[in-house]
């Protein structure tokens, strides 16, 4: 699956995902640092990325409604380290195939999805 993290992401977190072999890219590696959050689904969306944020705006549907982009996958964290994140991404990609979440949009927390699908 090809992904794009978001800025609020650590970089490490793109190891994680390559272990399981999807193909990373960042927010910051694509110089779109502090563009406005719909310009960021956009870009994912242009690229053929399924965008992971903690940005939970950017999991609104009134705003990024499910269909309308590539997906979007929003991990809800207990914490907000660096550890925490890698820690989610892993149990996401561990536990859950990321293709049937193409178009969608996605809360992850403590291990559940909830999906609005388009």
């Amino acid at each position: 699956m090809r992904i794009k993290l978001d800025e609020n992401l650590p970089a490490s977190a793109g190891g994680v995902l390559v272990a399981f072999g999807h193909d990373v890219d960042t927010v910051e590696g694509e110089g779109l640092v502090g563009a406005p959050d719909g310009e960021v689904v956009a870009a994912a969306s242009a690229a053929d990325r399924l965008l992971i944020t903690l940005d939970r705006g950017m999991g609104d549907v009134r705003r990024y409604p499910p269909g309308h982009h590539l997906g979007v996958i929003v991990l809800r964290l207990d914490s907000p380290s660096a550890a925490s994140a890698r820690r989610a991404i892993d149990s996401l990609a561990s536990t859950h195939d990321l293709e049937p979440l193409v178009g969608c949009v996605v809360i992850f927390q403590r291990g559940l999805l909830r999906i609005r699908r388009p």
